[in-house]
């Protein structure tokens, strides 16, 4: 049963790191650290992905900044609750990882697969150069009765095709995580700098 539910949450990620471990959290004596990966785009930008990691796995007080590792394992969300409302927070949960010497050719570097649910309504739109784009939130069933709630954003065809799609419909989804600036309002006065996290979607089917 486990590996059913790993099965439809498969992530591939190879970047350098860029941060110190962060310390998260602890689940039976085992604790869990944070730690960022810049990731190339073909377009030579980089995102910065957030990876939770076991100390189990690595040792969580080495400096291992401009190494490039390659993880695998899911794409995971859970809810912080802040300013009086929950935020969606999604990190890469690694369950495996080794060093590498160097990036992977092409669009090898980032990977990942869900097999999920709609549980909102898709949002189409057409940016103001007329690009299509439309945005979903997709349920990935954990063992344990729990879900991960992962965003997802198509373009063009995709995002025409996934537009009509409904509520609790089975979909399966290929692409890539990628990362966004954005201001998000405080007060009148004052805003604050955040990050995105969401899937860019290369290949979605919807499942019959």
């Amino acid at each position: 049963m486990a590996d059913k539910i790993f099965e439809n949450n498969q992530v591939t990620i190879t970047g350098e790191i860029v941060s110190d471990f962060r310390y998260s959290h602890e689940v039976f004596g085992e604790g869990f650290y944070m730690v960022d990966v810049a990731v190339n785009r073909l377009s030579n930008y980089s995102d910065f992905i957030p990876l939770m990691v076991s100390e189990r796995l690595i040792n969580t007080e080495q400096n291992y900044i401009g190494q490039i590792i390659c993880v695998s394992g899911q794409f995971r969300s859970y809810n912080r609750h802040e300013e009086k409302k929950n935020r969606l927070v999604l990190s890469v949960f690694v369950r495996e990882l080794t060093f590498v010497e160097e990036m992977p050719e092409g669009d090898k570097s980032n990977e990942i697969f869900l097999d999920g649910y709609i549980c909102k309504e898709p949002i189409y739109r057409k940016t103001p150069l007329g690009r299509e784009i439309a945005d979903l939130l997709i349920a990935v069933n954990r063992s344990y009765g729990k879900s991960d709630y992962i965003p997802c954003i198509c373009w063009g065809r995709n995002a025409r095709y996934a537009s009509g799609f409904e509520i609790g419909g089975h979909v399966q989804v290929f692409g890539r995580i990628q990362s966004r600036e954005y201001l998000k309002k405080i007060t009148e006065n004052e805003a604050q700098k955040r990050v995105a996290y969401e899937v860019s979607v290369s290949k979605i089917e919807y499942i019959e």
